[in-house]
């Protein structure tokens, strides 16, 4: 496969592009992709980091809701990344074997990490969570992560439509892990 429309060309990149490319080293390729725009490449990133590094919601269910989202948007390379970093915030395969089994009410899974997975489909799927859906996550969760959740849920949404429609393609290990990932 390869990307749909032109990677950026990170070397010709000049001024604050290029301190700002500087700074996300290594090239990914979804920052190549994002570079063929300065101002929306600066607010992705940004965005990204605050849910990623500032937030209150626990790592594991914010990348529980993240990998979900990649799995239900058939997102190989934002499974792929997130499986990773999942496993560096303390999921264990077995809980990433149900999701890639799309086996949300596996008994891997915790009672809270299945309502945040029963939210983050109630989200994806109807845009609005359900009462139920909602209620089940405020019966543990504090409006900041509720908030968090939301919006982590939406903004990986809009990163699995910007590397499907682009043709982000994978980094290295990717093909290899396409084999068993089950997407």
């Amino acid at each position: 496969m390869s990307s749909r429309i032109p990677y950026f060309e990170v070397d010709q990149a000049t001024g604050s592009h290029a301190e700002f490319l500087d700074k996300l080293k290594p090239h990914l390729n979804i920052y190549r992709m994002l570079a063929n725009s300065e101002p929306a490449l600066k607010g992705f990133v940004r965005m990204g980091h605050a849910l990623l590094y500032r937030c209150e919601l626990d790592p594991v269910l914010r990348e529980l809701a993240i990998i979900r989202v990649g799995r239900l948007s058939r997102a190989a390379y934002e499974v792929f990344q997130h499986e990773r970093i999942g496993r560096e915030a303390g999921i264990g395969d077995d809980k990433i074997a149900a999701l890639r089994d799309a086996t949300i009410e596996s008994p891997a899974f915790s009672d809270h990490e299945k309502a945040v997975l029963r939210f983050t489909d109630d989200v994806v799927r109807n845009v609005k969570a359900s009462d139920k859906a909602l209620k089940a996550v405020q019966a543990f969760l504090s409006p900041a992560a509720i908030v968090e959740l939301t919006l982590t849920v939406g903004y990986y949404m809009m990163v699995c439509r910007f590397l499907e429609t682009t043709g982000v393609e994978g980094e290295e290990g990717q093909a290899e892990w396409l084999k068993s990932a089950k997407l």
